[in-house]
Parts: C-alpha cells; sequence; structure tokens
C-alpha cells in the first residue's frame, strides 16, 4: 500500500507523516522542472477533455485554474470547501485503506504529494500530485458528486469491517476512477468521461469514449462489484452512468447486506458481456483500433 522508492524527498516520504498519513504539501522544494513537467501534462490533457470530459468535470477544471504551476492546495481549499464542502490533504503516496476510507467519510481527498520525472511522461505505476489532482479534484467541486465520494467513504469503513473490501474497492475503480457518464439532462453531450484514471492519462482518455475494443455496459452496482478490472492496461469495461444522482443513489443505503450477498459469487472477467448487461456504443468518432499503454 505504500509508495515506490526514490531518491526525491517530496516521493514516498512517509517519515514526516502524521498518525492519518497526511503530510505538509511543502510547495516551495517543487524545482522549475518540476512546474515545467507539470504544464506539459497539463497542456496535453486540458486539451483531450474539453472533447471527452463530463461537464461537472470541465466547470470544476475551470475554476481551478492551475495550467501554469503545480498547485499549492491550500489555496485550492480556499475555492473547494466553500463549493462542496471538501478539503484537499497532502499525503506521501498510497495510505492504508482504512485511513482513506476515513479521509473521504470526513470529506477530505487524499493528494500526493510528489511529481512523475520526465521518463515518466507516458506511464506511471502509482498516482501522483497531476493524476490526484488534475483527475480528482475539478469533480469534487460538484457538491452531488462529492455526496457519492464521501457515502463512499463511510461504506468503505462498513465493508473492512465484513472483509469485503475487493468488492468495495472494484466500485472505487469503475466509478471514480474508470467511469463514463452519458447525462439524460444533456443527451447532446453524448458519452462523457468523469473517471480520474481516464482523464489524467493521455491514452484512455479518447480511448475509453471512442474505440470499438472496449466494452462499455449500463452501470449496475452488482454487477460493477463482482467483476474484475485492469491495473496495467486499458479498461476492457466501462460502467456507463445516466447521472450523478444515480451514484448517490447507489450508496443510499448500507451495502452490507449486498456485500455479504456477492462474497460468495463467483467473479466477472472485465472482457465479457453478460446476460442482463446493456451494451452502450462508443462515440461516433474516428478513434484508432488501439493506442499504446500511456499514463494513469
Amino acid at each position: 500500500m505504500y509508495g515506490a522508492n526514490t531518491n526525491s524527498p517530496l516521493r514516498g516520504d512517509y517519515s514526516r507523516a502524521r498518525a492519518d498519513f497526511t503530510v505538509e504539501q511543502s510547495w516551495h522544494p517543487y524545482t522549475q522542472d518540476d512546474h515545467a513537467m507539470w504544464r506539459r501534462l497539463y497542456q496535453r490533457q486540458s486539451q483531450l477533455v474539453a472533447d471527452h470530459a463530463c461537464r461537472e468535470f470541465a466547470q470544476g477544471l475551470a475554476r481551478t485554474d492551475c495550467s501554469a504551476r503545480i498547485p499549492d492546495l491550500e489555496d485550492i481549499n480556499a475555492m473547494l470547501t466553500p463549493a462542496s464542502g471538501w478539503r484537499l490533504v497532502a499525503v506521501p503516496g498510497f495510505i492504508p485503506d482504512e485511513q482513506f476510507f476515513r479521509h473521504l467519510a470526513a470529506r477530505q481527498f487524499p493528494v500526493t504529494v510528489w511529481l512523475r520525472k520526465p521518463e515518466e511522461f507516458d506511464y506511471l505505476v502509482e498516482p501522483d500530485i497531476f493524476h490526484d489532482f488534475f483527475g480528482h479534484v475539478p469533480m469534487l467541486f460538484d457538491r452531488g458528486f462529492g455526496d457519492f465520494v464521501q457515502r463512499y467513504g463511510e461504506q468503505g469503513l462498513r465493508a473492512l469491517e465484513v472483509g469485503a473490501l475487493p468488492l468495495i474497492a472494484r466500485l472505487y475503480w469503475y466509478t471514480v476512477e474508470f467511469g463514463l457518464i452519458e447525462d439524460r439532462a444533456h443527451p447532446q453531450d453524448g458519452l462523457r468521461a468523469y473517471g480520474a484514471g481516464i482523464l489524467s492519462s493521455g491514452g484512455e482518455t479518447p480511448y475509453s469514449t471512442e474505440s470499438p475494443l472496449p466494452l462499455r455496459v449500463r452501470f449496475d452496482m452488482r454487477r460493477c462489484m463482482r467483476t474484475r478490472y485492469m491495473i496495467d492496461d486499458f479498461q476492457k469495461t466501462y460502467f456507463v452512468i445516466r447521472s450523478i444522482d444515480e451514484l448517490k443513489a447507489a450508496v443510499a443505503q448500507d451495502t452490507v447486506p449486498l456485500l455479504r450477498q456477492l462474497q460468495g459469487e463467483p467473479e466477472l472477467q472485465p472482457d465479457t458481456l453478460y446476460p442482463g448487461d446493456q451494451p452502450v456504443p462508443p462515440r461516433p468518432a474516428a478513434a484508432a483500433a488501439s493506442r499504446p499503454r500511456e499514463a494513469a
């Protein structure tokens, strides 16, 4: 659960972490090279998400206005907290599941403090500040989505109590990280992405909505929790919601009874269409048949 070893003082340094695994961001040690890398990443992704991100993400990204340099998290909190009640907390990297769920339940989103190196521009093993900030923070400006993430954190703690971490982790993976939306309120927008793993990836952003290769099915929480996922390649299946309210409704009730049921059921493969699935077609665009693996 911990970050990779590195010589950088900003990466994976758990020695200065508090009991809840938070640290000070220490913004000033970021170098000019770090800020230049941020600008490269930001320029690429901001161009891609203009055509592929949902409205909520686009609106949140515009509010942050962090194209020129790595953001100071406290500056963002001054805007984010009044908007949705969330605040960002700095962490050194991966943190234990219980602490992660506790932060979410308290409307605190953990953001990794270190930034990838130039040789990691197109592929990164674990999330850095660009993934955590660019991918996740814009959606947290939407109060409805923030309500879902908070409730997810509460349900995650309950899942730990009954030994159902793999099931609840899949829900996060297929929504917060790799979720798609076909908004009924704005049908003219077509299929769009809201998941951070998609919207922080140069390759998976267009692939998720355009490529004919992956499966796209209407969101169903039972199906979602049973489905294995890919950690080192583009996803084989994406789950498509019709509104943020659909996510909120999915976790409104205690999920423990469902988790107990699913613990006795077999896993589903990520590249298979199953009876009852409702397929969703890709966007009508001339997407490449396949693309190389890029940054998460």
